[in-house]
């Protein structure tokens, strides 16, 4: 039988803008880049580190 995958969902709550030009690129390999919108993804150890890189300007709910 096969395993559900997990999922993380990240919500923007801040602008980017100001930021490091890194952090915005980061937003944006994400789905993210404008304030309120949201996006489910597989929780790796790559998407978990570029949330690290953005946690400042998102919220995380665990996902199934």
């Amino acid at each position: 039988m096969a395993e559900a995958k997990k999922t993380v969902t990240l919500v923007q709550k801040h602008s980017g803008a100001g930021s490091k030009p890194g952090v915005n690129a980061t937003l944006k390999g994400l789905g993210l880049g404008k304030v309120n919108r949201e996006r489910e993804l597989e929780d790796t150890p790559a998407v978990r580190g570029m949330i690290d890189r953005v946690r400042h300007l998102v919220t995380i709910k665990e996902g199934k």
